[in-house]
């Protein structure tokens, strides 16, 4: 296996405490819509989270469209990514924390100066920055390099759309096989596997022991290498990718 350069990190419950935070500002506004389409279900953020999780907004909306069969002109849609981004924001610029034990990793990485760092999300990119500049994780890493599935490509979309990892393999320079990701979700998790980055699937964000047992199996079913329940175990899960074998190919 090529040497291990690059380690990509998903914003949203793998380096920030955004997701709740994040859904419950969108949920007044995910009813606005519904209840003008007519709609009589309503969601709470904790429904949303349930539903959506690792989905931006954009993504969100067009799983609403298709389930309960409406649709959105483009300039409502944009109206209301707008109006959800704002809301989110604020919300993150007043509470939000970093996942326990997420920035002292990061700064021993950055501080290594072994590896070169990146975020790719599928947030906006104003959201994906004001997260991390809110809890202090923005000094380690170069302004450039914080990628966003909603704002950085040229056709917006969300994972687990592999374009983001694509994209951001790219502007970094870097192959899959030098690259790890850190993700959290099922989405952003197939997102990385469909770009042939190795995963670390990260379940410590999740509120239960039960949900976290539950991530864990989905995660590893699913193709992440190694399953981390705190950042702590982080530098270990790194070195089982970096000491795996590379695969034999089929005859």
């Amino acid at each position: 296996m090529p040497k291990i350069t690059e380690i990509f990190f998903d914003c949203d419950n793998t380096l920030v405490l955004s997701e709740e935070l994040a859904f419950e500002a969108c949920a007044d506004l995910a009813n606005e819509i519904l209840e003008k389409q007519g709609l009589p279900v309503r969601y709470t953020g904790e429904e949303l989270i349930k539903d959506f999780v690792g989905q931006n907004f954009r993504g969100m909306m067009q799983s609403l469209q298709a389930k309960f069969m409406f649709e959105l002109s483009k300039d409502e849609l944009e109206s209301y990514v707008t109006a959800e981004e704002d809301k989110v924001i604020a919300k993150l610029l007043e509470k939000a924390q970093p996942c326990v034990g997420a920035t002292e990793q990061v700064e021993k990485l950055f501080e290594s100066k072994k590896y070169d760092l990146a975020v790719v999300s599928s947030s906006a990119l104003r959201r994906v920055r004001a997260s991390i500049e809110k809890v202090g994780q923005d000094k380690y890493f170069d302004h450039d390099k914080v990628f966003s599935a909603a704002t950085s490509l040229p056709k917006p979309t969300s994972k687990p759309d592999p374009a983001i990892y694509i994209h951001a393999l790219k502007e970094c320079g870097k192959t899959a096989e030098e690259t790890v990701t850190v993700e959290d979700s099922i989405s952003g998790a197939t997102s990385a596997i469909r770009a042939n980055i190795a995963v670390i699937g990260y379940v410590g964000s999740y509120p239960t022991e039960e949900k976290q047992q539950e991530m864990t199996q989905r995660l590893a079913d699913l193709g992440a290498q190694v399953i981390m329940k705190d950042w702590s175990e982080f530098p270990d899960c790194l070195k089982k990718i970096e000491e795996a074998e590379a695969p034999v190919a089929a005859l």
